[in-house]
């Protein structure tokens, strides 16, 4: 008889993996989970510190959150949204209205991040067609930028270890060198910066503006590379940049959106308001695949005309707008204004920097810990002096991870990058956990 785990790898082909190295490492199959913990069918509980894929906002099978979807299950689970509409998705849009960045008014619906990007992607181009700036054809985005998977959101990302392979089929757009505050090429440190690196930014809009229908980025924390995390400072100027060569600004707070910052959305660190914004993950607390493409006004305007104009914004998703998804999303934003959650993750925010510094601030191998909200990562070097990192052969991060599942910690890094991204309303005594098992699983393999 076959075990559970030999039944999923006879037909599951598991994302983002070498399926090859589940030889060696079995998938975990979790029966259930509650808060930051999941269990699997073996009854072994794991520590989820990464929010499953930094998704998971509240905690997992949140009693609020189950509740609205149970009771939204019972009237209506999915309808068409071409024409349809329905209540969940029309208050679910006129909360969000009141607490996205001024300007931003209109919603368009889509089923996961990438889709969001996708959609916005699609709406700065024909925007630009539609306006009279038919010679806009393509975007700037960040070095190092990740924005989903599909092959227009590859075409604006810039981490070769997704896309390097797919380049032949990906549009030819301008990446302009990101900042990296830990190895500044201008030698400046978080305190003394003033984004002397927006230089790049600057050339690469005057050499190439005229062609760019928008720029694209993620708002001060580049997940995907690692958790590089960069000035609000760099964020306005490029906001001002961007109105002085008329390109449009695009954020990608799929990551970053829902008080993943310290603050509701990024851009609010920096008091800007981008033409387009892409939302998702804690959109809906983690719990159902679902995004949101919000434009200004403007935006909205130049495809609103009659139908033989051509000018209509043909772009659908199956499960755009489901009923599900909104009254999910609903519910955590009840559960955020009504527990404070902001406000009570902040404090556990300083409490966890304090408490990461002690552990590891010292430690040879951690060049820096970078934090922004309760996201903290810590990057290991070989020479903490010369910033060096270990030989990408040697797959540390991946051993390490492995570590820590023996001991039941869920720490996915990010190559030699170790971080944390918890639910928002985790608690302390969980954080000491997974800080104590980190440093357990980082002795063991960096000893080894």
């Amino acid at each position: 008889m076959p075990t559970i785990e030999e039944r999923d790898l006879r037909h599951i082909w598991h994302p983002c993996a070498q399926m090859k190295d589940y030889e060696e490492l079995a998938p975990m199959v979790i029966d259930h989970a509650k808060g930051a913990w999941l269990y699997d069918v073996h009854g072994k509980a794991y520590l989820d510190i990464v929010s499953s894929w930094w998704a998971n906002l509240l905690g997992h099978a949140n009693e609020k959150i189950n509740a609205r979807i149970k009771a939204q299950l019972d009237r209506l689970e999915h309808v068409i949204f071409a024409n349809f509409s329905h209540r969940p998705a029309i208050e679910l849009a006129e909360r969000l209205a009141a607490l996205v960045p001024a300007g931003l008014t209109k919603f368009h619906f889509n089923d996961n991040g990438s889709s969001a990007v996708e959609a916005a992607l699609k709406m700065a181009f024909q925007y630009c067609q539609q306006t009279g700036r038919t010679k806009k054809t393509r975007f700037l985005c960040l070095s190092e930028g990740y924005h989903g998977e599909t092959i227009g959101a590859l075409s604006v990302g810039s981490m070769d270890l997704f896309a390097e392979m797919y380049k032949p089929m990906m549009m030819d757009n301008i990446h302009v060198e990101a900042p990296d505050c830990y190895r500044c090429p201008f030698q400046k440190t978080r305190e003394t910066c003033s984004c002397e690196c927006f230089s790049y930014a600057e050339k690469a809009f005057a050499e190439h503006a005229e062609e760019c229908a928008a720029m694209i980025v993620e708002p001060l924390l580049q997940g995907s590379a690692g958790m590089r995390i960069y000035p609000e400072l760099y964020l306005k100027k490029l906001r001002a940049l961007c109105d002085e060569h008329d390109v449009l600004l695009i954020a990608d707070e799929i990551a970053t959106g829902f008080g993943r910052t310290g603050r509701l959305f990024a851009t609010e660190r920096a008091g800007i308001t981008p033409d387009i914004m892409c939302l998702s993950k804690g959109l809906t607390g983690g719990y159902m695949p679902m995004s949101i493409t919000v434009v200004k006004e403007k935006i909205y305007d130049a495809f609103y005309a009659d139908w033989s104009e051509g000018k209509a914004f043909m772009h659908s998703h199956t499960y755009a707008g489901n009923p599900l998804g909104c009254a999910a999303a609903l519910a955590v934003l009840d559960i955020l204004d009504e527990e404070n959650v902001l406000e009570k993750a902040e404090e556990t925010a300083l409490w966890l920097t304090a408490r990461m510094e002690e552990v590891f601030g010292a430690h040879r191998n951690v060049g820096e810990i970078r934090h922004i909200g309760l996201i903290h990562a810590a990057e290991l070097v070989e020479d903490k002096r010369e910033k060096r990192p270990f030989d990408a052969s040697h797959r540390l991060g991946y051993a390490i991870y492995r570590a820590a599942l023996r001991s039941g910690l869920l720490l996915r890094p990010l190559g030699d990058v170790l971080y944390f991204n918890p639910p928002l309303n985790i608690e302390k005594e969980d954080l000491d956990t997974a800080i104590c098992r980190m440093k357990q699983a980082m002795d063991e393999v960096l000893e080894a």
